[in-house]
């Protein structure tokens, strides 16, 4: 055996691996099917610009251990997650605060908002009992028990339906069990402590992790299985789970993104780096404009083109990249299969969104791997 360890994919699951490994003296190697190292968290230099080119990635954690540790390979920026919301031609601040209750029904003060928002409630709630339904049936429902018609039919109602390609209706409840509502005036969209984005763009944090390892692009572990296989003493495999197994159970049901990118002789043309579009008449779910990732107040007119990324979510097909889990029951009850029998490869870990059938964040990938037991 050439390698303790070979690493399918190098996205931040295996990167992390291959990092911990490599500093415990254990020999890597890490191959990745596509054209560049990174996962989906690879960034494009595009007219100066650092292009996240599959989505927007903003690292967020309350953790000190893993903020830390992730500025040691690479300093972050102060970068603050404020998306808006466009509802037919109306911007909206996210998450829903004291701005989106002005903006939605001109409410000046919590117990204003409280107000219409209760009333609301009672109204989805007046109606179930009428139904003589007891507890919320689907998303629709809950949704409207949680914020009332006005906010669910202008901000949740058609980006849910094109995030999921169903209805509300026939989407579970349990999607939207909790929703972030904040009757004061806070754009930041997440709670944690620390986020940011790594100056110089997340190819840095890749460089920075894989610093000393071997690595082996445009090289697909299933092209020639039986040799990748031989040349390490265990695997850690990141790549979708069912696909590990040949399928043999079935096929796993994923959620995909596509995008339509493109560069604009203007410095700043949403002045912000998250806009959704929540009509469900307008066929992408959301504007990216990277610059703002990195660039504030005048850099941005320092900088004289832009770039700008719709995205558009479908379902998946052969041949497309996986993004999102579909946990209906169908799907949790194949994937716990799958995770028995992946329980069963005693020389292989399996690890990551793909491989453990789950959505993840950056930060909890992060500590994940720092707190493994590595061999």
């Amino acid at each position: 055996m050439k390698y303790d360890y070979l690493i399918v994919g190098s996205g931040l699951y295996g990167v992390m691996f291959a990092y911990r490994a490599t500093l415990k003296g254990r020999k890597c190697l890490v191959i990745e099917k596509r054209s560049h190292l990174g996962g989906n968290i690879y960034c494009e230099n595009i007219e100066g610009i650092n292009v996240h080119k599959y989505g927007a990635h903003i690292f967020h954690t309350s953790n000190k251990q893993v903020w830390e540790f992730v500025n040691s390979i690479v300093e972050f920026n102060r970068y603050t997650n404020s998306p808006i919301a466009n509802y037919k031609g109306k911007q909206y601040n996210l998450p829903f605060n004291m701005n989106t209750f002005y903006q939605m029904w001109g409410v000046l003060t919590p117990d204003e908002a409280k107000a219409k928002i209760e009333e609301q409630k009672a109204e989805a709630v007046a109606a179930m009992k009428a139904a003589g339904v007891t507890e919320p049936r689907n998303l629709e429902e809950q949704a409207l028990m949680l914020i009332g018609k006005d906010i669910y039919e202008a901000l949740i109602k058609g980006y849910t339906e094109k995030q999921w390609g169903r209805k509300c209706t026939e989407l579970p409840a349990f999607i939207i069990k909790r929703l972030p509502v904040r009757f004061i005036h806070d754009n930041n969209y997440f709670n944690d402590k620390y986020q940011g984005i790594p100056i110089g763009g997340y190819n840095k944090l890749i460089d920075g992790l894989l610093d000393g390892v071997e690595t082996k692009t445009n090289t697909d572990f299933f092209a020639d299985r039986q040799y990748w296989e031989s040349v390490a003493d265990r695997i850690v495999y990141t790549g979708a789970i069912d696909e590990y197994f040949d399928y043999k159970l079935g096929k796993l049901e994923w959620r995909t993104v596509s995008f339509e990118e493109e560069i604009l002789d203007t410095p700043n043309y949403q002045g912000n780096a998250v806009m959704n579009y929540t009509e469900v008449e307008v066929p992408y779910t959301r504007i990216i404009e990277h610059k703002h990732f990195e660039m504030f107040g005048q850099e941005v007119y320092d900088c004289p083109k832009t770039v700008i990324s719709r995205e558009y979510s479908t379902e998946y097909k052969d041949g497309m990249e996986p993004y999102y889990t579909v946990n209906d029951e169908r799907n949790n009850a194949l994937a716990d299969q799958y995770r028995e029998l992946a329980a069963q490869e005693k020389t292989v870990i399996f690890g990551g969104r793909l491989a453990e059938y789950k959505y993840y964040d950056m930060a909890p990938i992060v500590e994940k791997v720092l707190n493994m037991i590595i061999d």
